[in-house]
């Protein structure tokens, strides 16, 4: 589990380059690079306000090596109050 202070969602990921996505830290944050397709199916997501899932690692890997969870939590109004 990775907490950041940002996440960046990059869309320029080449299908060809045997990757379902790739995951790098990027100072306190976290960039995600994603294919275009999938970048679509993220926005959606996020409009639905629904949960969504990004696998990444090689394409061709049997285990994948991480996964990006993005999760949706009820909204606490008191937090960081003042």
């Amino acid at each position: 589990v990775t907490g950041a202070s940002f996440f960046v969602f990059s869309g320029a990921l080449k299908s060809s380059s045997g990757y379902l996505a790739k995951s790098s830290i990027v100072e306190d944050g976290v960039m995600v690079q994603i294919t275009a397709e999938n970048m679509d199916s993220l926005r959606q997501a996020l409009r639905e306000m629904k949960d969504f899932t990004i696998t990444c690692g090689k394409a061709d890997a049997e285990d994948p090596q991480e996964h990006v969870h993005i999760q949706w939590v009820e909204d606490d109004k008191n937090f960081n109050k003042g």
